[in-house]
């Protein structure tokens, strides 16, 4: 029987999951470097789809002392949030750092050999020489960036928003489609800019922009990384908006959110 490589994949995240890396990975605090290893894995915790470095003790010059882990609430989507990792979903030992709380999660699988899956922040993070932003990059992950001449319409709030026929086309894996639009054919002056800022490990900083009655309803990259440089400055829409294209409606959530689910969903 053939097997849907997506479903496959969604049905692997209630597992504790682990990938090898070639790269040095570094890590610096307070610009100095507290972990410098050749001996890193990929985790990803169930019910995540983002991975954190796990890294052997010996390699991680901190001080840190052992404390029992966070409890996590009752949480109804198959998804956890990529923000609040001091939640774990296998047993382990949560490691803090005076000063900081959490840094690390040593979890008790045998398989990951004792290694110590750390948190984002506070660190700074390279992969050999090039730094990091967001996350690990993930070798199972990619983005795909074409021009496209479908239909592409958006309406918001009752009110056509945008429509162009040159829109950009961006494929990332384990996520929706997104539609990037020039702004000759978004009407922007029907909307303003948020104080919302997001890091993609792959396409940068994105600043947001909202309509009235639907906050942080599209996001740009002014400035974005190499992988995305073809939609520099193009617009999107997700959540509160309908983005139609070629007449058909298309879904803009997230794993694990529900379609047309307004901001903080998730």
């Amino acid at each position: 029987m053939a097997v849907d490589l997506e479903q496959d994949w969604f049905r692997g995240l209630g597992e504790l999951r682990f990938a090898r890396t070639p790269k040095r990975i570094r890590a610096l605090l307070d610009g100095q470097t507290v972990l410098d290893t050749r001996d890193a894995l990929l985790v990803y915790e169930p019910r995540r789809v983002v991975p954190w470095y796990a890294v052997p003790p010996g390699d991680l010059h901190l001080q840190l002392s052992e404390h029992e882990p966070s409890p996590v609430p009752e949480l109804h989507a198959p998804v956890l949030p990529p923000h609040h990792n001091e939640w774990h979903t296998v047993p382990g030992r949560s490691l803090h750092l005076d000063g900081h709380g959490e840094v690390g999660f040593r979890p008790d699988d045998p398989d990951l050999g004792g290694r110590v899956v750390l948190q984002w922040e506070p660190f700074e993070w390279l992969e050999e020489d090039e730094h990091v932003m967001g996350h690990p990059h993930d070798p199972f992950k990619r983005i795909d960036v074409l021009r496209s001449s479908r239909h592409v319409r958006v309406e918001v709030g009752g009110t056509t928003i945008a429509e162009s026929s040159r829109a950009t086309m961006l494929i990332e894996t384990g996520l929706p489609v997104r539609w990037y639009l020039p702004r000759e054919d978004v009407r922007m002056e029907l909307l303003t800019p948020s104080e919302t800022h997001t890091v993609c490990a792959y396409k940068g900083i994105a600043s947001y922009l909202s309509a009235p009655g639907a906050p942080d309803v599209a996001w740009f990259y002014p400035d974005p990384l190499h992988d995305a440089l073809q939609v520099k400055d193009l617009v999107s829409f997700w959540r509160a908006a309908t983005v139609e294209v070629d007449g058909v409606a298309v879904s803009t959530a997230m794993p694990g959110e529900p379609a047309g689910a307004g901001p903080g969903a998730i």
